[in-house]
């Protein structure tokens, strides 16, 4: 199955097929990688790189908080996906796009929520940080995906979440 992505404003083609039990060829732009990948909570996926060339590289990928968008976790660094974004007409997240109608903050992996920045009410701004939620011993800020109101927040400081779960709802 091959894919284009948009990474960081670049377009990249991907393509994937089955190596075995939960391991995958994953060639990106002709450079081919052996993958073993795991469920991570109801909606994420979590890849390890086992070949040598990788060995030991950790990616965590979830659902973004826009519909159709994924947010991949590597090193600490948070960075949206678009997944056949030139097809779908998506425009990458960082590009100035504005996210229209209500949107969901979701967990990105399985952790637990930190701190809770707003409260029902609260007006936002685009990419305003929203909650901050701990994974893999790191601190992740998850941020509006646009200017609105808080409508809900589903979550409080402690609260332990699973990928994909709805944190905050921006109207």
């Amino acid at each position: 199955m091959t894919f284009e992505i948009e990474l960081n404003g670049r377009s990249r083609t991907v393509s994937i097929e089955r190596a075995g039990h939960a391991r995958y060829r994953v060639t990106v732009d002709g450079v081919a990688s052996l993958v073993d990948a795991q469920r991570s909570g109801d909606f994420g996926v979590s890849l390890l790189f086992p070949d040598a060339s990788h060995a030991g590289v950790s990616v965590q990928l979830a659902p973004g908080p826009a519909q159709g968008e994924t947010r991949a976790y590597l090193s600490g660094r948070s960075v949206a996906v678009s997944v056949n974004g030139r097809r779908t007409g998506r425009v990458a997240a960082d590009s100035g796009g504005a996210a229209h109608g209500e949107q969901r903050v979701l967990a990105p992996m399985p952790g637990r929520v930190v701190r809770v920045l707003v409260a029902v009410g609260d007006r936002v701004e685009a990419r305003q940080p929203v909650v901050v939620v701990e994974a893999m011993k790191m601190e992740n800020e998850l941020r509006s995906p646009k200017a609105g109101r808080v409508k809900d927040v589903a979550v409080t400081a402690g609260t332990p979440v699973e990928a994909g779960r709805v944190l905050v709802i921006i109207d």
